[in-house]
């Protein structure tokens, strides 16, 4: 199988040390693995000595809150990794919704290189231009009139939940008791921390945490009238909603939602936050996963994608919302960094380029009906969708083994949903080729499906 004989061809880097030519040479006559579900197991390659050294020492000097997947990623360029050994992948993942424009992208690199010989961090005490210029592009672009910098996505929406609480304190200034409460939606997922996971609708990033902050009401995902009963109860500060879910699982929203919601917290007073950590920034091929709807919130909170990789989180607000912090309110020591932010300027400068963000949504639809078709008739696959380059194929089992496979066949994926949903979130910048090898990977990787329907 072709897909399976590129990843077992080794494509060292420049500056990187190639394998050695009997090493090189035993990959080329090795026979290309079998697709059997028992083989697919049996093929699970084994690990260098080198990369045996890392996964021990993670397992001896980190806390273990990562299931990792045995594989030590080194290098990568464009849409393509290389592990310790040399060997070849083609990233549908890039780092979770991160690298929009692949690794090592050309402008990027010198931006960093740059940045760095100038000045990486000063304290937010003071001021610099790169901060200043970057709030100014997203603000033009977007609803918001202000915004305030972080350094993740979770911390972004820590911000927005503070933000929330203070507003209608601000709008409540006779009473004792103004709006504190939140709702959030089913298969929801708005990060780690103690607030942020607060909204997270699976019970197991929660509970083993409790008391997580109070107040806060799950509904059903696309569930109005229950949203607007909620809302009306005069008690909700905001509504989070991620206008497309990706750890939920590849869910959209509807317009009559979104607009439903809009409607709901005018009438109340509540705020309307919309999560784009995931969603936003070009990836559903809008600038804004809210575009495609009409529909603007009070806040917005992005991260990801915004500096290629380079931690940064931003909560974009309108000026209501601004005039209720006053200094001293809220505050983030490495959010809104110089490094940061001049990164952040030159993906955002590549990323609106005339034609770009068209080619995100033509590639994205031209994905989906690419894997309609290679993925029909296998009584696994349910359901293929997604918006852009935010694509998810459901199945009728947990798809672990699907994505173990997968990573042997040198293209990852990601799991989503309850664990029964595969989730491609390559950088935007993939091309036709790629996203076609990526689709006969995946189909050729399917037996090792038969072996979870079979236990």
């Amino acid at each position: 199988m072709a897909s399976l004989q590129s990843f077992l061809a080794v494509k060292p880097a420049a500056g990187w040390a190639a394998p050695s030519r009997r090493a090189r040479v035993a990959a080329f006559l090795a026979p290309p693995p079998p697709t059997t579900a028992a083989a697919v197991g049996a093929a699970r390659r084994e690990l260098s000595a080198a990369s045996l050294a890392v996964v021990d020492g993670e397992a001896r000097y980190l806390v273990g809150t990562y299931k990792r997947s045995r594989v030590v990623f080194e290098h990568g360029r464009g849409c393509k990794l290389y592990d310790t050994d040399g060997r070849e992948y083609l990233d549908m993942a890039a780092g979770i919704a991160v690298t929009a424009l692949g690794h090592a992208d050309p402008d990027v690199c010198a931006t960093i290189a740059e940045q760095a010989g100038k000045v990486v961090h000063v304290s937010n005490v003071f001021y610099t231009k790169p901060q200043v210029e970057l709030a100014k592009r997203l603000v033009e672009v977007s609803f918001a009139d202000r915004a305030f910098f972080a350094s993740t996505g979770t911390e972004a929406n820590e911000a927005a939940i503070k933000f929330s609480r203070k507003f209608q304190r601000a709008a409540h200034p006779e009473s004792g008791d103004p709006p504190t409460e939140f709702l959030a939606f089913s298969s929801s997922f708005h990060g780690r921390t103690m607030g942020a996971v607060a909204l997270t609708s699976k019970s197991q990033y929660r509970e083993p945490f409790a008391p997580v902050m109070p107040g806060v009401t799950f509904v059903d995902y696309g569930d109005l009238e229950a949203a607007k009963k909620f809302v009306r109860s005069g008690r909700v500060a905001a509504v989070f909603v991620e206008p497309v879910q990706g750890e939920g699982g590849i869910h959209s929203a509807t317009r009559e939602f979104l607009q439903g919601l809009r409607d709901a917290c005018d009438e109340a007073g509540a705020l309307l936050v919309f999560d784009e950590v995931q969603c936003g920034f070009g990836r559903t091929g809008h600038l804004w996963a809210h575009e495609a709807y009409g529909v603007e919130p009070d806040i917005m909170t992005l991260a990801k994608p915004l500096a290629n990789g380079i931690p940064i989180g931003v909560v974009l607000v309108k000026e209501k919302i601004a005039a209720a912090i006053n200094y001293g309110d809220h505050g983030t020591t490495f959010g809104g960094g110089p490094l940061a932010c001049q990164t952040a300027i030159t993906v955002f400068d590549k990323i609106t380029r005339p034609g770009f963000l068209a080619e995100v949504s033509r590639k994205g639809e031209s994905f989906k009906q690419l894997l309609r078709a290679k993925l029909s008739g296998n009584p696994h696959v349910r359901e293929v969708r997604g918006v852009g380059l935010l694509v998810g194929v459901e199945l009728d089992v947990p798809a672990g083994p699907l994505v173990d496979a997968c990573l042997d066949a040198g293209v990852v994926v990601l799991t989503a949903g309850k664990g029964n949903v595969v989730r491609l979130v390559p950088p935007l910048i993939v091309s036709e080729k790629e996203l076609e090898h990526a689709a006969d990977v995946i189909r050729d990787c399917l037996p090792a499906l038969d072996v979870v329907a079979a236990a």
